[in-house]
């Protein structure tokens, strides 16, 4: 089977957001309702851009549910610097990056169930609606999206949530940027597919 353009698996994602299934906050067997929609890494701008068109054609329809987006990134920034912090992760960069990494995530909190993005993402998500978690490459290597997933699972389970990855994701492996194993994830559909068999 041929590989589906980032075009027209974009093309399928206003018609699969909008069925009855996919807006339960649950499935059949109970799971929660997550959804990864996989791309290549140098169609980042392309999907930044589709992004934002799908989020203002759905939330103008005005039809009983809206989408809302959480760039990672952005919040992480947004904290590091309401806390003076941005400063003092430049002043780590000239000297380690690796801790940076270290400095950020204990900052956040990554690995705690509640922590910043959970709890910023809880205060902004209103019942009908949309979870779309972007900024995932722009965090790498600081932030790992395996973890933010599983703290996600762990606290947000009443809305749909869809997390916009550059790499690939085959239903079990998150491999970033196509070439990194991020690590396995399990608890996640693919929102659209890419039409082929994915290769290690």
């Amino acid at each position: 089977m041929m590989n589906n353009s980032v075009s027209e698996r974009f093309d399928q994602i206003e018609n699969e957001i909008k069925r009855p299934e996919f807006l339960q906050s649950k499935g059949l067997g109970n799971e929660v309702n997550y959804r990864i929609f996989d791309y290549d890494p140098e169609d980042e701008l392309y999907v930044r851009e589709r992004i934002k068109a799908l989020i203002n054609k759905i939330n103008n329809q005005k039809i009983g549910y809206e989408i809302k987006e959480f760039d990672l990134y952005d919040i992480m920034i947004e904290e590091l610097e309401k806390n003076g912090f941005l400063e003092k992760c430049f002043e780590f960069e000239k000297k380690r990056f690796e801790k940076i990494i270290r400095a950020v995530n204990n900052f956040m909190q990554t690995t705690d169930k509640d922590n910043l993005f959970v709890k910023k993402i809880k205060a902004e998500t209103l019942p009908n609606t949309i979870v779309f978690i972007t900024g995932i490459g722009k965090c790498f290597p600081i932030l790992r999206s395996h973890i933010i997933l599983n703290n996600l699972h762990l606290s947000i389970d009443s809305v749909p949530v869809v997390m916009f990855f550059p790499g690939s994701y085959d239903g079990q492996k998150l491999k970033i940027f196509n070439a990194l194993k991020d690590d396995n994830y399990y608890r996640a559909f693919q929102l659209v597919g890419r039409g082929e068999k994915y290769v290690d």
